[in-house]
């Protein structure tokens, strides 16, 4: 891995594109048409790409543990509930 702790200063286009430097994108395996995800945060703005490892980290994550119920049984149950929930609590707010 590179080392790129230092700042690096990059420039905007009319546009707002910014062009990475490259030892960044070597370092964070940033190829053409790589995707990111942009927020900001109060130290500025975060860009993070989202990178085949990336994707290799997050595989798995939703994999059902033995004896969980499938996502669209848990899901509709889920709903069920917030909605009975939901209406309770306008049951309450209305005049009598």
């Amino acid at each position: 891995m590179v080392d790129t702790s230092y700042p690096e200063t990059v420039s905007f286009t009319v546009k707002g594109q910014v062009v990475i430097p490259r030892r960044i994108r070597q370092e964070f395996e940033i190829e053409n048409g790589t995707k990111a995800v942009v927020q900001t945060t109060p130290e500025g703005i975060l860009l993070k790409p989202i990178t085949g490892a990336a994707i290799k980290r997050a595989r798995g994550v939703l994999k059902r543990k033995p004896g969980e119920k499938p996502l669209r049984q848990w899901w509709s149950a889920y709903k069920k509930e917030e909605k009975k929930l939901e209406e309770a609590r306008y049951a309450r707010l209305r005049p009598r």
